[in-house]
């Protein structure tokens, strides 16, 4: 893919990591709601041509995080309160799966790092070290996933998860000791090969509201899809 090079050190970008870095740009609220993604400007962002900037797009509109209006190219979706609200669903409804899936096909090397997390969890609640909780949590529900033993379950696991970011405002706040003894049980469970047990504790842990509740996140006043966002900075 002749000209797809970092704009520093000529290094070629694969089209996948510029859909990534543009993925992680409107979870992260770089891009705002219905802001308009235009070509030209994103490839020069990420020192790229604009073929795998075009590609990228596409991506993320089968993901939904991109839409294609009429006079305005590729913008960032707006999703209703009823699709925001069904992704919490879908988590509900996931996570459950994923632990019952573990519970079976879970390795030694799974059930080390989870339980490792959890101390760990645990540790930094008691200690009050809240910006370690986060990543923590993330790490948690991803190895979980994983120890599913299903690539497709934890795509949509993952994906899920990922949008719930994106249209939520700080939908996990910090864990608390309990939280993550809680998650304690639902690795004993999986340790001793309870699908059902580990199916419940779950889906009672998911319905868990957060202290503040789920706040979706709602821009003062959302660009108009005619305005070009500016994306012309470097990534830090």
């Amino acid at each position: 893919m002749k000209g797809d090079t970092a704009a520093a050190g000529g290094r070629r970008i694969p089209a996948h990591a510029v859909c990534d870095a543009i993925r992680d740009d409107i979870v992260s609220g770089v891009y705002p709601f219905g802001g308009r993604l235009t070509e030209e400007l994103l490839a020069r962002r990420y020192g790229v041509s604009r073929v795998p900037v075009r590609e990228a797009l596409r991506t993320l509109e089968s993901e939904g995080f991109v839409t294609t209006r009429r006079h305005a190219g590729a913008c960032v979706a707006e999703p209703s309160e009823q699709e925001a609200a069904d992704l919490l669903e879908m988590r509900a409804l996931l996570e459950p799966l994923g632990a019952a899936r573990a519970a079976q096909r879970r390795t030694e090397a799974h059930l080390k790092v989870l339980r490792g997390l959890v101390r760990l969890g645990r540790e930094r609640a008691r200690q009050g070290q809240h910006a370690d909780l986060r990543p923590l949590d993330g790490w948690f529900h991803e190895t979980l996933a994983q120890a599913s033993g299903s690539p497709s379950l934890v795509a949509l696991l993952t994906q899920v998860r990922r949008k719930i970011a994106w249209v939520y405002a700080a939908p996990q706040p910090p864990s608390t000791a309990e939280l993550w003894s809680r998650r304690g049980a639902i690795v004993d469970a999986v340790a001793r090969g309870d699908a059902e047990r580990a199916r419940t504790l779950t889906a009672a842990h998911a319905e868990l509201p957060p202290p503040d509740g789920y706040r979706l996140r709602r821009p003062a006043a959302v660009r108009n899809p005619k305005q070009t966002v500016n994306i012309s900075r470097a990534r830090n």
